[in-house]
């Protein structure tokens, strides 16, 4: 069998990007979108990830022109199975590395870097990037330590984080080497197409949107991270003054029913649509009129670059990475996490004041335009690798 760097361009190398679970989430989608650019640039890539959560693969294995690998590690209710599936994962994963004769592996949060980086070692692979891209809620706090051991060790050549706070986190809190650390910010990719008249009135019917009526947008995971119960605390004053206002949360995860009673309790559920983990993201964006993010913390969160970079006016609590994008009043609102009174104010500032919208949106998205592409952050990743590969020659 031929080795995969036998096929590369000149200058190129072959790369690995590792995942801990294939899902709908930030991570992922960042993962999938820099595997897309170094391939569209000559690469010869490969992903994996240690398990399909939540049945992806038949998707993503159609959708991307590169290989996407399932590494079967895991399964949600495995039970005491688990453990032999990881241990029969993390030789596939080593297999993978040794055929695949990789260059460069960067791994994907926590749990990837825990369980890829000795893989990667033992394989011989030059290059092992991990990468951080905010705190995780309940993780164990030897986990933690044995996450920085890991990081800090012979085992990673480095760790990249996507933002200053989360660089300032990960040293300051996890105990984290600082020169071991690169900050990369997310980018994502701008050029969409926008909705012809048929297809916004579809989805207008579908989202009971009424004529005149505006749509409050807030994507993300029903956790407690993603703070939206704050949000549903705020919006039966808002219905008070626009009660054709429709709030959508698109996102799926473990408080879908917590949050869905307690809009029943508000006496909002007519007003409010959990939409479920969608593929149409984009779409939605260009519907809406508004973009939420409650979140408790963040890193850097793909939702508000990409709403953001469909022209929205956002509102978002002032966690993390989130306060090095928005500057309050000049290209979005800021306003305290875990206080559903300041939401309130704010989107009833937005709702009230349409020049406003429109005058945040265009300043959000030149900012986006300006600093958080998809493009750039490659070349960042590009330069990074190519410096690290230099290193060890």
């Amino acid at each position: 069998m031929m080795a995969a760097s036998e096929h590369q361009p000149r200058g190129k190398f072959p790369v690995l990007f590792l995942g801990s679970q294939m899902a709908t989430g930030g991570a992922q989608r960042v993962l999938l979108d820099q595997a897309g650019w170094f391939h569209h640039q000559g690469y010869h890539v490969t992903v994996a990830f240690f398990y399909d959560r939540e049945k992806m693969g038949e998707k993503w294995y159609a959708a991307y022109p590169f290989p996407v690998i399932d590494l079967k590690a895991w399964r949600t209710r495995g039970g005491i199975a688990n453990p032999f599936r990881l241990l029969r994962g993390w030789f596939r994963l080593y297999r993978l590395l040794r055929n695949g004769q990789f260059s460069v592996v960067e791994t994907f949060t926590h749990h990837a870097n825990l369980l890829g980086l000795p893989a990667v070692w033992a394989a011989g692979t030059p290059v092992r990037a991990a990468s951080h891209h905010g705190r995780i809620g309940d993780f164990p706090g030897w986990l933690t330590r044995l996450h920085a051991w890991v990081v800090n060790s012979f085992l990673a050549s480095c760790l990249v984080v996507v933002s200053e706070r989360v660089r300032s986190y990960a040293v300051n809190s996890e105990g984290i080497k600082p020169e071991k650390i690169f900050v990369i910010a997310n980018g994502i990719e701008l050029s969409r197409q926008p909705l012809n008249d048929s297809d916004r009135a579809a989805l207008a019917n579908e989202l009971g949107l009424p004529p005149g009526g505006l749509l409050a947008l807030s994507v993300g995971r029903l956790t407690e991270q993603k703070g939206h119960t704050y949000l549903l605390d705020a919006i039966p004053a808002i219905l008070e003054q626009f009660p054709e206002t429709v709030f959508a949360i698109a996102g799926d995860g473990p408080l879908r029913r917590e949050l869905e009673a307690t809009a029943e309790r508000l006496g909002i559920s007519r007003s409010v649509r959990f939409l479920g983990t969608r593929a149409d993201v984009p779409e939605l964006l260009q519907m809406a009129d508004i973009f939420v993010l409650p979140s408790l913390w963040e890193g850097l969160p793909i939702a508000l670059l990409e709403a953001m970079g469909a022209g929205l006016p956002v509102i978002a609590t002032q966690v993390e990475g989130v306060e090095e994008i928005i500057v309050d009043g000049e290209n979005g609102l800021l306003l305290p996490p875990v206080d559903a009174e300041s939401l309130k104010i704010a989107m009833l500032r937005l709702l009230t004041q349409p020049d406003l919208r429109v005058n945040l949106g265009s300043a959000g998205r030149a900012l986006v335009e300006d600093a958080f592409s998809l493009d750039q952050m490659g070349k960042r990743y590009e330069d990074l690798f190519l410096s690290l590969l230099e290193r060890t020659r």
